[in-house]
C-alpha cells in the first residue's frame, strides 16, 4: 500500500491491471524479473542503475533480466514513431498511466507531528475514512491515501541519492530524503514515473539533520509509543544510535521518490501522444526542454501566422485574378 505499483491487487491480477502478471496471461512470478543468485534477489535502484542497457539480454549475457529492454528490445513498437521516443521516455511512463489501480489505496501523506493525541477518556484515537483508509491514529498521526493516482515525472538515470543523518538540509522547504538523478542533457537519463510519498516527520531544527527517534518499548525507556513524548523519543533513540543532535526536535516536510514500474497496462490503455504533448498535459512541470505541442516561441508563433496569412493572402489573390482573367476571356470570346 506505500509503494502504489505493488499490493495485494497483484496477488491475482487481470491483464487490465497488470499484462505481465495476468492470471489469464503469462502470470509472471517476482523472480521472472529479478533473478536470484545466491538468495539474493536482484534489485533495480540501489546497485545497478534503473534503465540499465537498452537492448535485449538474456541472463547470461546481463545477469539480471530487469528491464523492459532485456525482453521487448528497444524497438518494440511496429511503428517507427513511437520507437524514436525509447532513448528519451522510459517504458513505464507511457504503459503506466496511473499506479493504486486495483482498487487497493495508497499513503500519500504521512503526518507524524499531529501523532500523540488522545480522547477525552485517555483512550487512542483512531479514525478512519468511508472507504476503509486509516485518516489518523495516535500512534502515527495523520494520514491520505489515493488510489489510481496520476504518476509524476522526472529525469531519471537510474540513480539515486539518499539523505544520511550527518546532512544538513533547508528547512525552508520540503526536504528530499532521496532524489533522483539525471536531466535532459544526460545522454543515460530518460522521463520516468514516481510516486512522491510526502509527509512531516522530527528533526533537529539546530543543526538542521534528521533524527531517530526510538518507538517501541517499555516505560521509562523514552520510546515514544509508551510515553508518548517526541524529546523523550529523540533523546532515546540518538543516544542508542550513538549520534548526537542538538536536544532541540521540530518537524519538517519531507518527500521520498519511489519509481513506479508495475501494473503495466495492455498496449490500448498506454498513453495517447495528447496526454503529454499538450499545453496542460502529464508533462507541463518538466522543463528544461523543447516539448511539441507544450511548448512555444512568440516569436516563431509570429513569424508562423505572418506566413501563413501571406500564404493566404496570395491564395486568394491568386483565385481573383484566374476568376477576373477567366470572365475577361468569357466577354471577349462572346464578341
Amino acid at each position: 500500500m506505500k509503494h502504489g505499483d505493488l499490493d495485494s491487487s497483484l496477488f491475482s491480477p487481470d491483464k487490465k491491471l497488470d499484462v505481465h502478471m495476468a492470471v489469464k496471461g503469462p502470470n509472471f512470478s517476482c523472480t521472472v524479473c529479478h533473478t536470484t543468485i545466491n538468495h539474493q534477489i536482484a534489485g533495480r535502484y540501489y546497485s545497478d542503475p534503473a534503465p540499465v542497457v537498452h537492448k535485449l539480454a538474456l541472463p547470461k549475457d546481463y545477469g539480471n533480466r530487469i528491464s523492459c529492454e532485456s525482453c521487448h528490445s528497444a524497438a518494440p513498437h511496429k511503428e517507427g514513431k513511437l520507437n524514436d521516443h525509447t532513448d528519451k521516455v522510459a517504458c513505464q511512463t507511457c504503459h503506466i498511466p496511473r499506479y493504486a489501480r486495483g482498487g487497493v489505496y495508497t499513503k500519500m501523506w504521512w503526518d507524524w507531528s499531529t501523532a500523540g493525541r488522545f480522547d477525552k477518556d485517555g483512550k487512542m484515537i483512531v479514525k478512519r475514512a468511508a472507504n476503509g483508509t486509516m485518516t489518523y491514529h495516535t500512534k502515527k498521526g495523520d494520514m491520505r491515501w489515493a488510489k489510481d493516482v496520476l504518476p509524476e515525472y522526472g529525469w531519471y538515470n537510474g540513480k539515486m541519492g539518499y539523505l544520511s543523518l550527518s546532512d544538513s538540509f533547508d528547512d525552508s522547504k520540503p526536504v528530499s530524503l532521496n532524489w533522483i538523478e539525471g536531466s535532459y542533457d544526460d545522454p543515460k537519463a530518460r522521463i520516468f514515473p514516481f510516486k512522491i510519498y510526502r509527509g512531516k516527520q522530527v528533526y533537529d531544527p539546530v543543526r538542521k539533520t534528521l533524527v531517530i527517534p526510538k518507538l517501541f518499548g517499555k516505560k521509562g525507556s523514552g520510546a515514544y509509543w509508551a510515553e508518548y513524548d517526541w524529546n523523550k523519543a529523540v533523546a532515546a533513540g540518538m543516544k542508542e544510535t550513538g549520534e548526537s543532535y542538538s536536544g532541540k526536535i521540530g518537524f519538517v516536510e519531507t518527500k521520498m521518490y519511489w519509481p513506479i514500474t508495475h501494473m503495466v497496462a495492455p498496449k490500448e490503455d498506454a498513453l495517447r501522444c495528447d496526454e503529454c504533448h499538450s499545453r496542460n498535459g502529464r508533462l507541463a512541470g518538466l522543463t528544461g526542454f523543447y516539448l511539441p505541442g507544450r511548448d512555444r516561441s512568440r516569436a516563431l508563433d509570429t513569424i508562423g501566422w505572418i506566413i501563413i496569412l501571406l500564404c493566404l493572402a496570395g491564395t486568394v489573390v491568386h483565385a481573383v485574378m484566374r476568376v477576373n482573367s477567366r470572365n475577361k476571356m468569357k466577354k471577349e470570346q462572346l464578341k
